[in-house]
């Protein structure tokens, strides 16, 4: 999506600008079927849980908001695609 910013003009979404490479170039049916691997789910569970005893590592912080945000993006991106199968 883009937008009018007064000094720059026209902004563009990055994040929708990759979320909309995704949907395009991932069948819709293999993004419904994604889902993080039971190790790395564990992984995140014990980041999680960590940070709320005893806060983590910075290089663990960084591991769990990028796993954060990726996960976000894939879950717009089967919103996104599902979206589009429905019209």
């Amino acid at each position: 999506m883009e937008s009018e910013h007064p000094c720059y003009g026209v902004v563009v979404n990055v994040s929708d600008e990759i979320l909309d490479f995704l949907v395009e170039q991932i069948p819709a049916q293999s993004l419904a079927n994604f889902k993080a691997s039971d190790e790395a789910r564990q992984r995140v569970w014990s980041l999680i849980a960590k940070e709320k005893e005893s806060g983590l590592l910075p290089e663990e912080k960084v591991e769990l908001d990028d796993y954060l945000k990726l996960e976000h993006l894939v879950v717009l991106a089967k919103a996104k695609a599902l979206a589009a199968r429905h019209g």
